[in-house]
């Protein structure tokens, strides 16, 4: 079996479709965890899918994707402009590395513009709203054949 495709989501995530769907969309997080469910098939790739309120736990799915993923696809929500612990776990990742964001960071409040991921990430799609993880996959699946 092939290694999977860690497609990890940050705090508020889960209230996707719910929270500001002005600025996020409409679309829950289970929407779009299907419809890459549906896109990674087509391209012969597997998916894990994994969301969390807490920094922790995303650095501790990035280790776990050191020996298990091929690749990761991260929408770090608001982490990305705090988190060196979130860096640090993806330096130390070998396989490519594409950062989502549903809105576009750089037409927001100037603290958004900044994101640490950023200087990991080997690709960044930014408003592009819930499409943005179809691009990432699609990309992913380009660097890995």
């Amino acid at each position: 079996m092939a290694k999977p495709i860690y497609i990890l989501n940050g705090p508020n995530l889960n209230l996707l479709g719910q929270r500001q769907p002005e600025v996020y969309g409409r679309e829950s997080l289970e929407d779009v965890a299907d419809a890459c469910g549906a896109l990674a098939e087509d391209l012969g790739l597997v998916i894990r899918f994994h969301q969390s309120n807490h920094e922790g736990a995303l650095v501790d799915w990035i280790q776990e994707a050191r020996a298990q993923g091929a690749g990761i696809i991260i929408n770090p929500g608001a982490y990305s402009h705090t988190s060196v612990a979130i860096l640090d776990a993806l330096l130390a990742f070998d396989g490519p590395v594409i950062e989502v964001h549903i809105s576009n960071i750089h037409r927001r409040e100037a603290f958004r513009h900044h994101s640490f991921v950023s200087q990991r990430a080997d690709g960044v799609i930014a408003g592009c709203g819930t499409e943005g993880y179809q691009l990432a996959l699609r990309r992913i699946a380009s660097v890995l054949t």
